[in-house]
């Protein structure tokens, strides 16, 4: 089983990765209601039924009560929610739930400019914080030694791929992200990511050290060789990734640094440090006061923007309140996607 997201609170607003995700699959089930906690419920229910089998589940930036879907790689299934389906998307069957569940008091539309409003606020602080997090960034490249860092980055990928030579056709590239910011805090999935990886490398450093360079060049390599990279996009930044994972070759890589630093507990795992590696002597030493400074006013606008994730969230319980179901019309629902629309070879 793997969880992970495909969309995200970011410093750019909404990211949605659904699309690369939904490669080689040839049914997809979109789920139309207003309420995330029916669409959530259907989820789990599929869950449940196709226990004991490979399934990745796609975790909510709503909050962790919520899924956005389910994907089922070797029945070629995906069941996802409306949300995340965009209109260029293709051949799919849609399920509209108010055909099945008819009760609900309304929606006050206040509630639902209120979520909207605060959860605008947050795109405003994230992207706010992210131009101060870029004067971080800029203290460190002027230190960094870049020959010294595409020479690590070139031998690590002889390293893992092995002196081979390119094939005809690249493999596919699957985007992702292991955790956003949402209404209960920053969450992420890493450990259960890297859990099955034989071999975990933790990328350390700095703000502009070029983890996410170093990263992006392993990511291409990988993929010019023909093998299926799954990139997991920074929550905070988009543009930059923070892991990098190819199941073929049984290894990851990540941003191991606040606000999702972990350290290698066995065999197998090690630690990469770019500040160390490729980042002149004293450098922290001697723009101290400046990083302290631009942290700790960074930091301030990433946590006013999780507030008013957290204030958003509450007006969406009360817009979630408004709608009922029972467990009955969930297990008509599922029994007849399940007889149906969905058919397994």
């Amino acid at each position: 089983m793997k969880k992970y997201y495909v969309t995200g609170n970011t410093a750019e607003g909404f990211v949605n990765y659904i699309k690369p995700n939904l490669y080689n699959i040839n049914k997809i089930i979109v789920l139309k209601h207003p309420s995330n906690r029916l669409k959530t419920s259907i989820i789990q229910a599929f869950i449940t039924k196709y226990q004991g089998e490979e399934m990745e589940i796609l975790k909510s930036p709503l909050n962790g009560q919520y899924l956005d879907g389910l994907i089922l790689r070797n029945k070629s299934l995906a069941i996802v929610i409306d949300r995340i389906v965009p209109e260029d998307v293709t051949d799919l069957f849609v399920v509209d739930l108010d055909l099945f569940v008819k009760y609900h008091n309304g929606v006050d539309e206040k509630d639902i400019e209120k979520f909207e409003l605060f959860t605008q606020r947050a795109y405003s602080s994230f992207q706010i914080g992210l131009r101060i997090h870029d004067d971080l960034e800029d203290i460190y490249i002027n230190e960094m030694d870049f020959n010294k860092a595409d020479a690590l980055s070139e031998a690590f990928i002889h390293d893992i791929i092995g002196g081979q030579e390119k094939h005809a056709s690249a493999g596919h590239m699957y985007h992702r992200l292991f955790g956003t910011n949402t209404a209960d805090g920053v969450v992420n999935e890493v450990p259960s990511l890297i859990k099955p990886m034989k071999k975990v490398f933790y990328i350390k450093g700095r703000a502009g050290t070029g983890k996410s360079t170093f990263m992006k060049k392993v990511a291409n390599a990988c993929q010019q060789n023909a093998f299926d990279v799954e990139v997991y996009h920074c929550s905070f930044d988009p543009n930059s990734l923070d892991m990098v994972l190819v199941r073929e070759l049984d290894f990851c890589l990540f941003d191991s640094t606040d606000p999702h630093e972990f350290f290698p507990s066995r065999e197998g795992e090690s630690i990469i440090d770019l500040y160390e590696l490729a980042v002149s002597n004293g450098t922290d030493e001697k723009y101290e006061g400046r990083i302290n400074e631009v942290n700790q006013n960074y930091k301030s606008y990433m946590k006013q923007g999780v507030r008013f994730l957290e204030k958003a969230g509450e007006y969406l319980q009360q817009i979630e309140a408004t709608y009922f179901f029972t467990s009955d019309e969930v297990k008509n629902i599922t029994d007849f996607l399940s007889e149906h629309v969905i058919t397994i070879d």
